[in-house]
């Protein structure tokens, strides 16, 4: 059962980072953006993610996208996207990948 769990949250994960913000070309996960993903008995899952700033114009597409994305993932029967600003995201949160992407290494 542990194992079916594993496999849900990395296909979560894989469909995460394919949600960009419109206007940077990385990645919502490798933004450092997903603070959590949780995935319940019966296979309900939450996300507690943040954007770069509060009043992002692009907020609702990119938790639109999150959800429908998440919703494709075989087995998942509910999201729940949580918009949470604390801790408040910085530039240290992105992957090393994310930072070479946008020229800061």
């Amino acid at each position: 059962m542990e194992n079916e769990f594993l496999q849900t949250e990395e296909a979560i994960v894989s469909v995460l980072k394919t949600v960009y913000d419109p206007e940077i070309p990385v990645n919502v996960y490798d933004l450092g953006l997903i603070y959590g993903v949780r995935v319940d008995e019966e296979k309900n899952v939450q996300i507690d993610m943040t954007l770069t700033a509060p009043n992002c114009p692009a907020a609702d597409f990119i938790v639109d996208d999150i959800r429908m994305k998440t919703e494709s993932v075989v087995g998942v029967k509910s999201i729940q996207v949580n918009l949470v600003f604390e801790p408040e995201w910085h530039r240290d949160m992105m992957s090393e990948e994310a930072k070479l992407e946008l020229g800061l290494l």
